[in-house]
């Protein structure tokens, strides 16, 4: 089991983003990652720095923690070979500490460069096509494709690591845990779904199942319960919402009536260990071995201190129920 941190990028500045990098790691979490995102999901969060940059500045400054994407989206607003070089060079930077999250992305970010936000039946075929033209690239060498949808026209990425970075791929079905296990090193979700781990296994993959847990650390649940409905209600629309719509003003109207209650309810809001304990235990159930704890309550480094006393060691101690 191991136990990350998930950097909230749309809820803080860069430096702040780094920062907590460097405090994960004295607290003694595995690993981060990093949302990468062009905007905010809603209005409060008023942020949204370029991951690789951020991504770089880590590597510079820690020297244990792993770091991923958590996660990209490898067409549309970037190219493939763009990502391909990207991850290649942060991987050097990170002395193999980098792992490239990647998943079929959402309109919030991609629309932004004018090339319209296709089907999610395209978005699926541009999403294979993306992860075959990265994998091309990591073999070195002068290379080409021509897709249905994406081209590489005599490209060669210079600068490889002597280990690859792993591609771990977001799921939310059976196809995309199949994609996974095809071209990926493992998956990437956000629900405690055992069916996505069966249908990622029996098609061969054998990866790190990542997750990411809910929680909203704070001084009393209520505060907590608030404090994720501000910075995290977007959570809670499902994903056929979070993939369709444009900006943080439309995330703003489709989550007006999301109260504190429904947060209680997602999240493990508040201060005890109990409950904390109780909203990671339906993904170590699921058989997810990669839990990146989300903190969306008020106390960021009393998270970080909280974590290193009380929480981590009965963390690493769960095991599926039964």
């Amino acid at each position: 089991m191991k136990i990350g941190y998930k950097l909230i990028a749309e809820a803080y500045s860069p430096a702040e983003m780094v920062r907590q990098c460097v405090r994960a790691e004295e607290a003694g979490f595995d690993f981060v990652e990093i949302s990468d995102h062009y905007h905010p999901w809603v209005s409060e969060q008023q942020h949204s720095g370029f991951a690789w940059s951020m991504l770089a500045a880590m590597a510079a400054k820690t020297e244990r923690i792993e770091l991923a994407t958590g996660v990209t989206c490898p067409f549309i607003r970037y190219h493939p070979a763009i990502i391909a070089q990207a991850a290649a060079t942060t991987q050097l930077l990170a002395d193999g500490r980098f792992t490239l999250g990647v998943g079929s992305g959402e309109r919030l970010n991609e629309h932004v460069v004018g090339q319209g936000w296709p089907a999610v039946h395209v978005r699926h075929q541009m999403f294979r096509e993306s992860l075959e033209i990265i994998r091309l690239l990591w073999q070195g060498g002068y290379q080409s494709y021509e897709g249905r949808h994406l081209t590489l026209e005599d490209a060669r990425v210079f600068d490889l690591p002597d280990e690859l970075p792993r591609i771990v791929v977001a799921t939310g079905g059976a196809r995309a845990s199949q994609l996974a296990a095809e071209l990926g090193d493992g998956i990437f979700t956000t629900e405690p779904r055992t069916d996505l781990v069966e249908a990622f296994t029996a098609a061969g993959g054998q990866g790190p199942r990542y997750c990411e847990v809910p929680l909203a650390y704070a001084p009393t649940e209520q505060e907590g319960a608030e404090s994720a409905r501000r910075l995290f209600r977007f959570g809670v629309t499902g994903w056929k919402v979070q993939s369709e719509l444009p900006n943080p003003v439309n995330f703003d109207a489709a989550t007006a009536y999301v109260t504190t209650e429904d947060m209680r309810q997602a999240f493990g809001c508040g201060p005890e260990v109990t409950t904390q304990l109780a909203a990671a235990q339906p993904f170590v159930d699921a058989g997810y071995d990669h839990l990146a704890l989300i903190n969306a309550g008020t106390d960021v480094d009393g998270f970080f201190e909280h974590f290193t006393t009380e929480l981590a060691e009965p963390l690493r101690a769960l095991t599926p129920a039964g």
